[in-house]
């Protein structure tokens, strides 16, 4: 059930709701006579040149107040983000990661969002089974784009017996809309092994590809699969020969597209790369890297960056001790980028440690999954560095904070270092292993 609170909790110094007398508590009823929603259709109502606001002030009584805005911002934030509460998904998903998760954890590790909202604000991947025709019908008049859409198939009783839910059957139908009244999709297929791989495989990308350039980007990711599965339904982790004919059935579309489209439109994960021991393609081969937030080109990039910025390094003598924590599906790439910046710094030691995940368990081997509990075990009677490096992607996002709850601050103590997360980019990786800022 939805629950809206338009409440007000704070106002940005020296903004248009500043100026306009709007303060914290008080609460913002309509604009432009229209009662509004969420957050989107508040952002659509106040782009207007001349913005009306009916305004419920905290002693009871009501203003109108009428703010001319140049396009911008008007300053105000909502004690509920979203204005209405997040859509809670209501899908039953074979591959769910949620529904792998071990017991115990916090509470709102289990929250499934499957929230169109979060979709163009944050970039998170969403099904499109909460949406009612009329809420489709007030995205594409609001002009929403892009919205990020977990497809996985375009057949629709595959679709349904995939998410277990009816209304899984409609994607294609709604995206077809969405390209007939211009709203860009990035789209996102995780791959599971006798689902919608293979012909199925074939038969979304083709799909997908009939509405570009409306359907921007899709990536291709493998399944995750964790030890904490019992109940769930049977599903085989991607061997090498699997992985390697993913990429080479991907490959063949990509030289169709990059022909008729001028770009390769659909791109498969690092890992399918990585376990059928293939090079991974070239950076212009990612076309901009649209997709670089789900795991798709993070080493060509970094590889990219890495090379520009090595030219970089000074020649001279350091009296560093770097330590370096990485999943191990990522170790054998970090391990050649630190042996490469030790042959050129003399006195620089860097170790890099490959985290096996006994936390999930099962095939789980990505950076982005590794706990702080992990890597206590990993470096458990290890020598103490002058830093320990990380990916920030092990942290929750926005957050100083593992999966397993142990924080950053926690961690460190118990190792008694100094730990550091580390965005993924090549100049960024350089400079936190040396200490010092790259010169241009």
């Amino acid at each position: 059930m939805h629950k809206e609170d338009r409440t007000i909790s704070y106002i940005e110094p020296g903004s248009l709701a500043e100026e306009a007398g709007l303060a914290a508590g008080d609460v913002l009823q309509k604009i432009n006579g229209h009662v509004f929603h969420d957050i989107l259709e508040y952002r659509y109502l106040i782009s207007e040149t001349e913005v009306e606001l009916e305004v419920l002030k905290q002693d009871g009584s009501t203003e109108i107040i009428t703010v001319e805005n140049d396009y911008e911002d008007l300053g105000i934030e909502f004690r509920q983000g979203l204005i209405d509460t997040p859509q809670h998904c209501k899908n039953k998903c074979i591959f769910c990661f949620i529904d792998q998760l071990p017991p115990g954890m916090r509470e709102t590790v289990y929250f499934k969002d499957d929230d169109t909202r979060l979709s163009f604000l944050q970039g998170n991947y969403v099904t499109l089974t909460n949406l009612s025709d009329e809420e489709i019908d007030r995205l594409i008049a609001m002009r929403i784009s892009p919205i990020n859409i977990s497809v996985h198939t375009t057949n629709p009783d595959l679709r349904v017996k995939m998410l277990k839910n009816p209304n899984a059957a409609k994607i294609y139908d709604i995206m077809r809309k969405f390209a007939a009244n211009d709203i860009y999709m990035n789209c996102q297929i995780v791959l599971c092994p006798d689902y919608n791989d293979k012909t199925e495989l074939d038969r979304t990308i083709l799909d997908m590809a009939a509405l570009y350039p409306y359907v921007a980007s899709c990536s291709v990711v493998p399944v995750g699969l964790t030890r904490y599965r019992e109940g769930l339904c049977e599903i085989a982790p991607f061997d090498r020969r699997m992985s390697l004919d993913t990429v080479r059935q991907i490959e063949e579309h990509q030289k169709n597209f990059r022909k008729k489209f001028g770009i390769n439109l659909i791109y498969a994960a690092d890992e399918f790369y990585i376990n059928a021991k293939l090079p991974l393609p070239k950076a212009y081969e990612y076309d901009g890297f649209p997709q670089l937030e789900n795991g798709v080109g993070l080493i060509s990039s970094m590889q990219e960056e890495f090379d520009s910025a090595i030219q970089l390094v000074k020649q001279k003598k350091y009296n560093r001790r770097v330590g370096i924590c990485t999943g191990e599906i990522s170790y054998e790439f970090i391990k050649s980028l630190t042996d490469v910046l030790i042959q050129k710094c003399s006195g620089l030691e860097v170790t890099v440690y490959p985290v096996k995940n006994e936390f999930f368990g099962g095939g789980v081997n990505v950076s982005g999954l590794v706990t702080a509990s992990d890597i206590l075990r990993t470096l458990a009677g290890e020598p103490k560095f002058d830093e320990l490096l990380i990916p920030d992607s092990m942290l929750r996002d926005g957050e100083d904070i593992f999966l397993d709850d142990i924080t950053l601050s926690e961690l460190s103590e118990k190792l008694q270092m100094k730990i550091t997360p580390v965005y993924n980019d090549g100049y960024v990786f350089i400079e936190k292993i040396l200490d010092e800022e790259l010169e241009f």
